[in-house]
């Protein structure tokens, strides 16, 4: 049989990124240190280019292409042009920071469009080896990120934990791919979910055992209870530009791992991973919101946060249907999107040589600037799930889908926990609103950061005010795609 030549079309995407990137490596080795505002408007050019090339697939039939490896589909191309938004923000609000601490070189930008790549190819895979490729081209450009600011010894020690828990769980997962493989003798996401339904016992231990190194991989990468021990340690130990990178974007691509594996190789082993989840999921909304009401760090705290917010993603897999699905695909986006508005916050408040890392740093914004005080109580709203923000409707839809599958303790236990998660969001508004001011210094950011910022926060109203069209846009993807 004669080699078929790949259609290249659905991956244009990647290969622009790739491309794009390769050049800018070398043309900024030509750039000086005056002229560097060069490399990083191209690097936006580039990742807005990515969106819209992302963009033009939408809504045309799913296509698999490089013998079965690569799918371009409804979710894919969603999930594409959120992650280039977000690294295109997350670059806008960490300029000053990074100019202020000698990072703004070619390697932070050209890092950040490998890792964007790495999600894009996370995102599109098909085949268990391109996801694998797709993570671990992820994991080493964010490790190599957290390192970047050479002379700080937190960072250096942030990205060696990083790197060697991460290392563990990147094992676990190929390992559970491996006996997956074993038992099927497919990589193909679609040929091991037809063979899944027609195994015989003999190879169901196998199968179970691959299938629990797998969910423990996919709990890492989602920094979810009991994988979470690297997330507060990464998340303050980082630059601020980087731990603002770590808790967005990537994100996204380790929901579509969850659905490529889970949904797409695995869903009729649905029983086994949902009971898995489930624990995962109790556990990750417990620890994450009890355990960050003691953090005096504002870094620490957005870390356990996280951890706890990635419970509640879980709670919509849980329900193992096209809506429940949906509602933890529109719960991701909203997520990466309050995210960016919080972390974003704590950038601005830095300045030369001074981390805003503690809460205090908050006291009294209102007197400071009364505009950013308010987009960082919209922030802490949408975060703990307070209407109109659009975080209330993102957990009111994942609960809704839990409650629908019958796990009713479940999105009880999740509103409590809420609960207790309002009061630590609640503090940062006390703390703006009714304490004095330590510092009265003018918060003057650029113009390009006081536009996203503003446009960022204003769409945590807008979008809870009108939820349908993103929440209808989510539904639809995964219904097209699965």
């Amino acid at each position: 049989m004669g080699y078929m030549i790949p259609d290249l079309a659905p991956a244009a995407p990647e290969i622009f990124l790739l491309i794009a990137a390769c050049a800018l490596l070398l043309v900024d080795l030509f750039i000086s240190d005056d002229f560097r505002w060069v490399t990083y408007l191209a690097t936006l050019c580039t990742l807005a280019a990515t969106a819209v090339l992302a963009g033009c697939g939408l809504g045309e039939p799913t296509v698999v292409t490089f013998n079965g490896m690569f799918i371009d589909d409804m979710m894919s191309d969603v999930l594409k042009i959120f992650v280039c938004v977000a690294v295109a923000v997350m670059l806008v609000y960490s300029r000053a920071y990074v100019a202020a601490r000698g990072m703004y070189r070619g390697e932070l930008f050209v890092l950040a469009l490998f890792a964007t790549l790495g999600m894009m190819v996370m995102v599109s895979a098909n085949h268990m080896l391109l996801l694998y490729l797709g993570l671990e081209l992820l994991s080493l450009s964010l490790y190599s990120m957290v390192a970047l600011q050479r002379d700080s010894t937190n960072a250096t020690e942030a990205a060696m934990k990083y790197f060697v828990l991460g290392a563990l769980a990147s094992g676990m997962l190929l390992y559970g791919m491996s006996m997956i493989y074993g038992a099927t003798g497919e990589m193909e996401l679609g040929s091991i979910a037809a063979a899944v339904a027609r195994l015989d016992t003999g190879q169901a231990f196998l199968l179970g055992m691959g299938l629990v190194f797998v969910v423990a991989g996919i709990g890492f990468k989602l920094g979810a209870v009991p994988f979470h021990m690297w997330v507060p340690d990464v998340y303050q130990g980082a630059p601020t530009a980087v731990t603002l990178f770590i808790g967005t974007a990537p994100k996204l691509a380790a929901f579509a791992l969850v659905m490529r594996l889970l949904v797409a190789a695995l869903e009729n082993l649905a029983f086994d991973w949902q009971m898995m989840l489930v624990i995962m999921a109790f556990a990750s909304m417990a620890l994450g919101n009890i355990t960050a009401i003691a953090q005096t760090s504002i870094k620490r705290m957005l870390a356990y946060s996280t951890i706890s917010h990635m419970g509640f993603v879980l709670l919509g897999v849980i329900a193992a249907d096209v809506v429940g699905y949906g509602a933890s695909m529109f719960y991701v986006v909203v997520y990466v999107l309050t995210s960016l508005a919080g972390f974003g916050m704590v950038l601005l408040l830095a300045r030369d040589g001074y981390e805003a890392d503690s809460l205090d740093d908050f006291r009294g914004l209102s007197q400071r600037s009364p505009w950013y005080a308010f987009l960082m109580l919209l922030v802490m709203f949408s975060m703990a799930g307070v209407p109109p923000t659009v975080g209330f409707y993102a957990k009111l839809s994942v609960l809704q889908a839990v409650v629908d599958a019958g796990y009713l303790w479940l999105a009880v236990a999740a509103v409590l926990f809420s609960v207790i998660g309002a009061f630590y969001y609640l503090r940062i508004v006390k703390l703006m609103y009714f304490e004095p001011a330590r510092d009265v210094t003018p918060i003057l950011p650029q113009p390009d950061m006081r536009l996203v910022m503003s446009v960022n926060g204003l769409a945590v109203l807008v979008l809870g005010i009108v939820p349908q069209p993103l929440m209808a846009l989510c539904i639809a993807s995964i219904r097209q795609s699965f």
